[in-house]
């Protein structure tokens, strides 16, 4: 019985890619896409580019209308911006840095956040279908901005002593110096910066690829094999859908995070021990 079902479907897989409707797997090239413009310059643009710049020229058109003419009593568009802004300023930047550092560094806060935002949700937006933060440029560019803004914090707040106090912990015997700078140079200013680009880049990526599984085996279910696999077909395209509304949660969560990481660690530069 087993071995005919194998057979029977074994037989109209078969004849499905025969009739030209095969069942694309995803795969990690398509983060990798061909130039559109400018192929073979160091300029070229790929589909993923269109999208980043997209998101980006979008974000700034919303923020520029939002708060170009802002009124006591407000629009509903312009209390959704002031929400937004809100949010970070008071859940991420006061809450941590408290007030005064809070609103010296909340400029970079709010566009940390708002960019990996929308960037992320572009993942799935039809017609896009992959976040601008797929691509190791854009999570590493924006670890790297908020590592610049830790450091720059940690001097500013003590010229002297930053360096020396992040790789030097007061209370511990001189001998053990020789192990401990290292390992602080590597956990401080080595691997947090990865950690806050790789787990951006690595959540978006299986993001996309668990979102193409589910929606190109629905489409070869239901227009390729047909029959009885329409019902496996319905099943795929519910856990689709299931998982688009995951990824829009995924999006928020992992601009909170990148955002109150960056946050932490300036809190950190700045303490008074710094």
């Amino acid at each position: 019985m087993e071995q005919a079902l194998f057979s029977q479907a074994a037989t109209l897989i078969v004849s499905a890619e025969e009739s030209g409707n095969e069942f694309h797997a995803p795969s990690i090239w398509e983060f990798f896409p061909d130039a559109i413009l400018f192929e073979g310059t160091p300029f070229a643009i790929t589909r993923i580019n269109l999208i980043q710049i997209l998101a980006t020229v979008v974000l700034v058109v919303l923020f520029l209308v939002g708060t170009r003419r802002m009124r006591l009593v407000p629009t509903r568009f312009q209390s959704v911006v002031e929400m937004g802004l809100d949010f970070v300023r008071v859940n991420i930047a006061h809450d941590l840095l408290g007030r005064k550092d809070g609103n010296r560094f909340l400029p970079i806060l709010t566009t940390i956040f708002f960019m990996v935002l929308f960037m992320n949700i572009t993942g799935i937006i039809p017609g896009l279908n992959i976040a601008g933060t797929s691509v190791i440029a854009v999570p590493l560019l924006l670890a790297v901005v908020a590592y610049v803004t830790f450091i720059y914090a940690g001097v500013k707040k003590s010229p002297g002593k930053f360096f020396k106090n992040s790789l030097m912990p007061s209370g511990v015997p001189w001998p053990l110096y020789i192990i401990i700078i290292p390992l602080e140079f590597l956990s401080t200013f080595i691997i947090r910066p990865v950690t806050l680009t790789l787990r951006l880049l690595m959540n978006m990526i299986v993001g996309h690829l668990m979102l193409v599984l589910f929606f190109a085996a629905t489409q070869f279910f239901v227009f390729g094999l047909s029959g009885f696999w329409t019902l496996l077909g319905a099943g795929t395209l519910a856990f689709g859908f299931a998982f688009t509304l995951f990824e829009i949660l995924v999006a928020f969560l992992q601009a909170y995070v990148f955002t109150i990481l960056t946050a932490v660690y300036i809190q950190l530069a700045v303490a008074e021990e710094h």
